[in-house]
């Protein structure tokens, strides 16, 4: 195998639909082996971008490669890829070892191998046993590891994954997650995983490409997506956070806000002091306490209008004193037992707060809304 064996180079590429630019002068480059997710609301371009790898869709503007191969005018089912999607088109008169087998056959390899193959292939998905069953009789979960087992059977350099998981309920999808992350290991291809669901792209991939309109807004490992955003629009489209709109201050570290003077220890480089800024605090590092801490920065006072319990993890909303209602969710362990409608402080560190410049305000409104599937541009 060589070195570029299962690489992606995405470079340049624009795909438009009619006035819809789905994909905006992208540039991407998966390394061989990786399991990179595509994240983002419906319409980001993520299903596009997959598409265009797989030969479905044609870019009109630049190049892709494939295992360091120009795929321009290359079809389908000559790139070395596969792809498994959501609904997992297996033919339901064959029973699943004629379903796996069935592209072996196609390609003409003998049977004999096509045996061996089969049996590797569904040994590797634990489906071995239920080989002479038909699609109807079997579980959602089971259908999903077939659907695996085909795409896998024919060696593909790159394995593309459109929210294959999206079908199964979230117990099941959890179970799935943890099993494709095994798999991919232990099969050592390169994996382009397209999701909306960010706890989904968290637990499984090695690096997410954040997009909205088109383009990437960051590109980079789970724990650094999740703890330090790029823009406005991953910080609220990964996780939760409660974001305060107020006035940049100082050198650009601080913002000042009606319940409060935000302080970090970042500095946004495009903030100036006073123009709109925006700063963001994760919920699980806000601390809710009925004393007041004296602070005169990354402190506010209000009254406590509700609480949840969930799990472990005790969830408190603040309705801060100039209206704006704060989340807070802390371990159930250690966390003070306070009464709704009591007057309490919230409280963050400053190496927990991002700010951002008033000028991505519509990224954070985009981050929390659920955009319309556009037909062919998700």
């Amino acid at each position: 195998m060589s070195q570029q064996e299962g690489s992606v180079d995405i470079l340049g590429v624009t795909r438009r639909f009619g006035p819809t630019v789905a994909v905006d002068d992208l540039t991407l480059e998966v390394s061989p082996g990786e399991f990179l997710s595509l994240l983002g609301p419906s319409g980001c371009g993520k299903t596009t971008t997959l598409r265009l790898i797989a030969g479905f869709e044609h870019p009109d503007a630049g190049a892709i490669r494939i295992s360091g191969v120009d795929v321009a005018g290359v079809p389908a089912y000559r790139r070395g890829v596969n792809t498994v999607f959501q609904h997992y088109a297996l033919f339901p008169h064959m029973t699943v070892a004629e379903n796996v087998a069935y592209g072996l056959r196609q390609k003409r390899v003998p049977k004999p191998e096509i045996r061996r193959r089969v049996r590797d292939a569904l040994e590797m998905v634990d489906m071995l046993r239920l080989g002479g069953r038909r699609p109807r009789q079997l579980s959602g979960g089971q259908q999903q590891r077939v659907a695996l087992a085909r795409a896998l059977v024919n060696r593909p350099a790159v394995l593309l994954l459109d929210e294959p998981l999206g079908a199964l309920d979230r117990k099941l999808r959890q179970e799935m997650q943890i099993e494709l992350k095994l798999l991919q290991t232990q099969v050592g291809i390169t994996f382009v995983y397209v999701t909306h669901d960010q706890e989904e792209a968290l637990s499984m991939s090695d690096r997410i490409a954040v997009m909205l309109d088109g383009r990437i807004q960051q590109l980079a490992d789970p724990e650094r997506i999740y703890d330090q955003p790029a823009t406005a629009f991953v910080a609220g489209f990964i996780g939760q956070q409660n974001f305060f709109s107020g006035t940049a201050g100082g050198d650009g570290s601080e913002v000042a806000c009606a319940d409060a003077t935000i302080a970090s220890r970042q500095h946004a480089a495009d903030m100036r002091p006073g123009q709109p800024a925006i700063a963001a605090v994760r919920p699980e590092h806000v601390r809710v306490t009925p004393v007041d801490p004296g602070r005169q920065v990354n402190a506010a006072a209000g009254r406590l209008a509700s609480v949840a319990h969930l799990g472990e993890v005790i969830q408190q909303v603040v309705r801060l004193r100039g209206g704006q209602e704060v989340i807070s969710r802390q371990a159930r362990a250690g966390t003070a037992r306070l009464g709704v409608g009591q007057e309490v402080w919230c409280t963050w560190e400053a190496e927990r707060v991002h700010l951002f410049s008033g000028a991505q305000a519509g990224l954070v409104a985009a981050a929390s809304a659920e955009e319309p599937v556009t037909e062919g541009v998700a």
